[in-house]
């Protein structure tokens, strides 16, 4: 078995080769004058049971093509098995038409992995589950609800705790996070996105007053929908709120909005390299994922369950 990795996310990469306590295959991926990517594999991989290990966010476009070249220098040079570990999957978000002459992108990325030479794919908490038929090749999506679940007990557990969905399409989500939290009631934050990036608040399903809510998503990008959901929460009288977040894509201006928030705490993985990103403020938390991936990619390797990592 080989790790290779991109630039999208080395510190997660280095945490994952130690998880499994496998180096680094050594490879450059740099750029020519005029931004094309290059790869060279440094080591034989032939007969190698490869996982090129790479997130697509921020460069949405240069980490992807990454991803797609490193597969393909590994096909040519004669790999066994190419797994992609994608741990977030940028343009998951495009995954219907919301509109006529409109295009369904997860559906074209998957078709370029796959066709750039993939012969498996896995990712965490991809938005939308129809996404894993996309592929035409096996895919396994991994969930971040048990590494969450285990820091809210840790933390949290004296706490009246409710867990709150902040849109009715995360309901099936947060269904899943409470029953984990032996059961804790759950609240739904009804709202009306007028325009793509805003969301405005319109009412909240379930008695939160006294309760320490927890709102639990995939994807916190702008931040709008969780810090207006929290303000929500707080006037309708919940005692305090946290939010966890699987993947932090946190664009523009989501860092300030997070700190003047009525949240207590924002707690996302590390499934995107974004610790520059974070680092000015208080309220934003990494929760590492390296143990949940490093544990799939040796039962992928090992051929066993990878599903029973969360029975």
């Amino acid at each position: 078995m080989k790790l290779i990795t991109g630039n999208s996310n080395l510190p997660l990469a280095n945490a994952i080769a130690a998880y499994c306590e496998i180096p680094l295959t050594e490879a450059h991926v740099r750029r020519f004058a005029d931004e094309e990517v290059f790869v060279e594999i440094m080591e034989n991989v032939r007969g190698e049971d490869v996982f090129v290990l790479q997130s697509t966010g921020y460069p949405a476009n240069d980490n992807l093509m990454e991803l797609l070249i490193i597969i393909d220098a590994l096909k040519r040079a004669s790999a066994k098995r190419i797994t992609a570990v994608v741990p977030y999957m940028g343009y998951a978000r495009q995954d219907r038409k919301p509109g006529p002459r409109t295009p369904i992108s997860a559906k074209l990325v998957a078709n370029l992995i796959t066709v750039a030479g993939a012969d498996r794919v896995l990712s965490v908490d991809l938005h939308a589950g129809q996404i894993q038929g996309f592929f035409d090749i096996p895919t396994d999506n991994l969930y971040a609800a048990p590494v969450m679940s285990a820091d809210i007990l840790a933390r949290f557990r004296s706490k009246n705790l409710m867990v709150v969905s902040p849109d009715v399409g995360g309901v099936v989500r947060a269904r899943v996070l409470a029953k984990r939290l032996d059961n804790a009631p759950l609240a739904i934050v009804d709202k009306r996105r007028e325009r793509a990036g805003e969301s405005e608040v319109m009412n909240i399903i379930g008695e939160v007053e006294g309760r320490f809510c927890i709102l639990i998503d995939d994807i916190v990008d702008s931040a709008g929908t969780l810090c207006n959901a929290a303000a929500a929460l707080r006037e309708a009288g919940a005692e305090d709120v946290v939010a966890y977040v699987t993947h932090g894509v946190l664009s523009g201006g989501a860092v300030a909005r997070v700190d003047g928030s009525a949240l207590r705490e924002l707690v996302i993985t590390d499934s995107i390299g974004n610790h520059d990103t974070i680092a000015s403020t208080g309220k934003i938390r990494h929760l590492p994922i390296a143990p949940l991936l490093g544990e799939a990619i040796k039962r992928i390797a090992d051929e066993t369950s990878v599903s029973s990592l969360f029975d």
